[in-house]
């Protein structure tokens, strides 16, 4: 009997290994917003924010190509590949986020921010809110709720309740954002009474792990004053709302109203390249390099750094933000004329939305809805995902080339899948 790929993955790497769908798709080639299955079946690619200029751009492939041919090693020799990306990236944040160190994934770019606001502050303690994710190392997965450390989230951290468009923090719209930041201050006040004291508090600007609530520009003002008062660090995570995804700015940071100490930023950054990067003001970045000796081997080596400059170049000379903005903005209407019972909200912004799915006035998550909503779009031929709390909001987070043909494929087709799928939670 021919061993299946599915069983030769799990003989291989081990059990668990999570994969997308209860059939998953064996994918073996893309281009643009489409992919390509073993079969040859072809599938609108609605979810992967990895190929952010699109799968296998043709100036992406190129420049890692000709770098790869000319050098690759890492970055203990001067190279100026990786100086003109962080000029280049850096050209595009204000706050006096000038200085940048390159790394190889999000979780190592997110271990060092929390160990810059130790630096600055001298201590330990870390906010996070109480349904997030930043990452797989030792530190940033004691931040996660979905997978708990062994043994139980660590002393120095303290998770606060997420922000929510349906089940608001304080239990109003209106009061959320004090709410929110009354509660980041209790876990300021626990940590220095403990004696472990507050270093900062790590946040997606977009709150997309949450489910990417419905927040009002300034949400995060009064929270971010208590951060600052208390003298800790705001960081914030980048990876999913960062390159123009949410078509009004560049950074969810400066769309929220928030001015961070550090920024994050990963999976897009270089088209799928394995590349990632901190960035912070110089002062945070000297207290870092002054108490750790931090190097890495293969963070903006010259291939890494052609991938990324390439990627950047093509989002900029293709105006994907704009076009993000418009294509989100004319999805988000037709999301928001669906109709079914279980359609709770319809929102997001740019090519970031999704729509949250209830069982009753009071809010009670269709989760297993979501879930059979996800897979129906998959056998129609469309790739989307779900997040938040109770996984019951469908997320929609294409590569930013997806365009309007697309966007009606998808809304029609999510049409047709929710007049297929049972009412039932």
């Amino acid at each position: 009997m021919t061993e299946t790929l599915a069983a030769r993955r799990a003989r291989l790497m081990g059990p668990n290994v999570p994969t997308f769908y209860d059939r998953p798709v064996h994918i073996v080639r893309g281009q643009g917003v489409w992919l390509w299955d073993a079969e040859g079946r072809r599938y609108l690619d609605a979810y992967n924010n990895v190929p952010h200029v699109g799968h296998c751009h043709p100036k992406v492939v190129e420049a890692i190509c000709r770098q790869a041919a000319t050098l690759n090693t890492h970055t203990r020799y001067l190279h100026e590949g990786v100086l003109d990306y962080i000029e280049r990236l850096t050209a595009t944040m204000g706050h006096g986020l000038s200085q940048a160190i390159l790394v190889c994934t999000g979780s190592e770019a997110n271990d060092i921010a929390l160990r810059m606001a130790q630096a600055v502050t001298g201590k330990r303690g870390i906010i996070a809110t109480d349904n997030t994710y930043h990452g797989n190392t030792a530190a940033t997965s004691a931040l996660s709720t979905r997978r708990p450390p062994v043994g139980g989230h660590p002393g120095h951290v303290r998770l606060v309740p997420a922000p929510d468009s349906l089940r608001p923090v304080g239990g109003s719209r209106e009061g959320q954002a004090e709410a929110f930041a009354h509660s980041v201050a209790g876990a300021i006040a626990d940590l220095e009474d403990l004696g472990i004291g507050f270093a900062g508090m790590m946040l997606c600007p977009f709150f997309a792990n949450e489910g990417f609530p419905d927040l009002p520009e300034g949400f995060l003002r009064p929270a971010a004053a208590v951060i600052r008062r208390a003298g800790g660090l705001v960081l914030a995570d980048e990876v999913q709302p960062g390159f123009g995804r949410l078509g009004s700015h560049m950074w969810g940071h400066d769309r929220l109203g928030l001015a961070p100490d550090v920024v994050t930023i990963g999976k897009p950054m270089a088209n799928g390249h394995p590349v990632a990067a901190v960035v912070a003001r110089a002062e945070v970045m000297a207290e870092f390099r002054e108490a750790f000796g931090y190097f890495n081997t293969f963070g903006g080596n010259p291939v890494s750094a052609a991938a990324a400059m390439a990627t950047l170049a093509v989002h900029e000379e293709e105006g994907l933000m704009a076009k993000a903005a418009a294509t989100g903005a004319y999805l988000l209407d037709r999301l928001k004329a669906l109709r079914h019972p279980f359609v709770a909200e319809a929102r997001g912004a740019g090519l970031f939305l999704g729509v949250e799915f209830a069982t009753d006035a009071a809010m009670t998550p269709a989760t297993g809805f979501c879930g059979r909503v996800v897979e129906g779009l998959k056998d129609r031929g469309i790739l989307t995902h779900r997040t938040g709390r109770h996984r019951n909001v469908l997320k929609i987070r294409p590569p930013m080339p997806f365009d309007r043909p697309e966007a009606d494929l998808l809304a029609d087709t999510l049409a047709e899948v929710l007049a297929a799928t049972p009412a039932e939670p």
